[in-house]
């Protein structure tokens, strides 16, 4: 007890660091891959409690790995800051970022008497590029006892429960003419998407309600007048599982194959990272984490749509298959705002945004104790 004790007034002497590391992430907003900036704030935080940070970790420029402690249970954070094109930081990773350091910072002076290794991994693409998967791929991640982070929502959701995703680039290329005076010596690329759009629309009446599948196009044609050469989108396909994911892509896939067909176009079809798997949640941890947080006065949602957050992908689903994880979610009192509309990262900083900060953080450090000393890591 004495241990959580000390660990919640470490967050609570630090709240004005941690505050301001969230509103300095939220005011400078960079997206996937081009977070250089927002994870040397990070890693920067974490150096100046005495971590030993390294820096473009892996070979990835914008990633950061940060440890302290030698003890026998290896606790992994996950630090995420990459933010939305033209939404800034919608999703709430600036509040991610600072709950990561702040859990971290609490469990330093504990780590020896508590038999910790403190490892955080600032972690970039989480939105679209998967960088954990990179950095899984390159060794990251491997034999920790428990990985952990906890993420913004409009309420507070215990368990991750999210879709395995996969992101395409879909690209047709056609032939371009005059649209009123040579339209027939036109290969029309705007018709072959929108083929495969009604295709899609059409497909998802024979889909299962654990299957989403949607998209935009990025680059419709040049000019009005002119049939459209080129056209481009990118497409997402959501299942309940990897295995369902591959079984979903073959059908959607045809899909565009349609409008290929229909239209004489060239089908181009490029991952733009590898998929994102759904999550295998530690339940022990998981325990831990929700009677942590209800000492705190967190109430979990159990039944609104606002929980259903929980079910947004994550390449945190993939750490989950390789290492014991848990990814809760801490409510900001947004409502009616959800995640990824702009009033939402208006709520991601300010009050209520700040008390879930905190309690997370505190939450999270408690939790990392609880699991340790059951494993006997004392």
């Amino acid at each position: 007890m004495r241990d959580k004790q000390n660990a919640q007034r470490t967050v609570t002497a630090d709240a004005e660091r941690l505050i301001q590391l969230s509103e300095q992430l939220h005011a400078h907003p960079e997206t996937a891959w081009e977070e250089h900036k927002s994870s040397r704030w990070v890693a920067e935080a974490l150096d100046e409690a005495g971590f030993t940070v390294t820096p473009a970790y892996l070979g990835l420029e914008t990633a950061f790995h940060a440890s302290y402690g030698s003890g026998p249970f290896r606790l992994g954070l996950c630090a995420e800051y990459d933010a939305l094109p033209g939404l800034g930081h919608a999703c709430g990773h600036n509040l991610i970022s600072a709950i990561t350091v702040g859990a971290a910072r609490a469990l330093a002076p504990l780590a020896d008497a508590a038999g910790l290794t403190i490892e955080v991994y600032g972690t970039p693409a989480e939105e679209g590029g998967g960088g954990k998967i990179e950095l899984l791929e390159r060794g990251a991640f491997a034999g920790l006892d428990l990985a952990m982070m906890a993420h913004p929502a409009p309420v507070d959701v215990a368990e991750a429960e999210p879709f395995a995703v996969s992101h395409s680039h879909v690209s047709y290329q056609g032939k371009a003419a005059h649209a009123a005076a040579y339209p027939e010596q036109g290969v029309n690329a705007s018709d072959a998407f929108t083929i495969a759009q009604v295709a899609v629309g059409l497909l998802r009446q024979q889909l299962p309600s654990s299957v989403r599948v949607h998209g935009v196009m990025t680059n419709g044609g040049e000019a009005p007048n002119a049939i459209p050469a080129r056209t481009e989108g990118r497409w997402y396909v959501r299942a309940g599982s990897l295995a369902q994911l591959a079984e979903t892509e073959e059908k959607v896939w045809r899909c565009f194959e349609a409008g290929a067909l229909a239209t004489g176009c060239q089908l181009e079809i490029v991952p733009e990272s590898k998929p994102y798997a759904e999550f295998r949640t530690d339940q022990a941890a998981l325990r831990a984490y929700i009677g942590n947080a209800s000492r705190l006065g967190r109430l979990f949602d159990t039944g609104s749509p606002a929980r259903r957050m929980n079910r947004a992908s994550t390449d945190m689903g993939n750490v989950s298959q390789v290492v014991p994880a848990i990814h809760p979610y801490i409510g900001i009192g947004s409502l009616p705002a959800l995640n990824h509309q702009p009033e939402f990262a208006a709520h991601c900083v300010g009050g209520d945004a700040e008390k879930a900060l905190l309690d997370a953080a505190v939450a999270l450090a408690w939790t990392a104790l609880d699991v340790a000393e059951e494993s006997g890591a004392r």
